[in-house]
């Protein structure tokens, strides 16, 4: 989950010499606008981009698939506060047939320039102060999905975010999180839901230091998930690429890498 460093799959602010959380940036070309039917339709056909996914990304991003290469697009998104009240500037999801990267429409002329002049690794350090927020801090890490999550047992109940004992983290949301205690009542993980749009939510989940190793994440996820599908929507899941915590919590949920990525611009 992207800037909650109290989440199990909470994304690090990324140095800017780490050049792989770019890996799809191209390198030496300027983003341009496309019409690339034949580019659209197999980035759609390779994943038969379950349909919620797809609505989700057009929603999400303002516009999704588009032809090869990285793609800046205006969304009024970007400068209305997201699930938690707080302004995402930038989000990109880059798969491996193209990358968009969604911005505010009065900054993305910018943007394009500051990818011309600052390609592949050189520009995550940039786009916050591109976006008008260079307080901000920027987090890049894998994008996954699913569909059909790994048929683990429930592991949590779900509970008002304001549920005395929770960590602060659950109490950034205002639906129900998903908890589990002990036999006393303790906490021991939660997991909660970033609804973006009607068609993806988001997952987080954080486990307590003295109860992990005990398969709970993955269960919470995998829970989670199965009600995000109740809810008629496709769950995401978002991680540090060096968080191999939470890239074993993703796949023992149901969640592969399909070798898509995620970076964007958060507040602290």
């Amino acid at each position: 989950m992207y800037g909650n460093e109290y989440d199990a799959g909470s994304m690090s602010p990324v140095p800017a010499t780490a050049g792989a959380v770019l890996n799809r940036l191209p390198t030496g070309r300027a983003p341009q606008p496309t019409h690339a039917p034949d580019a659209a339709r197999r980035a759609y056909h390779d994943h038969v981009l379950d349909r919620r996914l797809f609505l989700h990304l057009a929603t999400w991003l303002g516009q999704w698939p588009a032809g090869p290469g990285l793609h800046v697009v205006r969304s009024g998104r970007r400068a209305r506060p997201a699930w938690d009240g707080r302004l995402r500037p930038a989000i990109a999801v880059a798969s491996p047939e193209c990358a968009l990267l969604s911005v505010p429409p009065d900054r993305a002329a910018l943007v394009r320039d500051l990818i011309r002049e600052r390609p592949g690794e050189t520009l995550l350090p940039a786009l916050p102060a591109a976006v008008g927020a260079p307080d901000f801090i920027t987090h890049a890490g894998l994008f996954r999905w699913s569909t059909a999550p790994a048929p683990l047992p429930d592991a949590g109940d779900w509970v008002p975010p304001t549920t005395p004992g929770l960590p602060p983290w659950l109490r950034l949301f205002d639906r129900e999180v998903l908890v589990a205690r002990d036999d006393d009542g303790a906490y021991l993980a939660g997991a909660a839901i970033k609804r973006h749009d009607a068609y993806g939510h988001e997952l987080a989940v954080g486990t307590a230091p003295a109860a992990r190793g005990r398969g709970l994440a993955r269960r919470l996820v995998a829970q989670a998930a199965r009600r995000v599908l109740d809810e008629g929507a496709v769950p995401t899941y978002l991680h540090n690429h060096d968080n191999h915590a939470s890239a074993r919590v993703a796949e023992a949920a149901g969640f592969p890498d399909r070798g898509w990525t995620s970076y964007g611009v958060f507040p602290r």
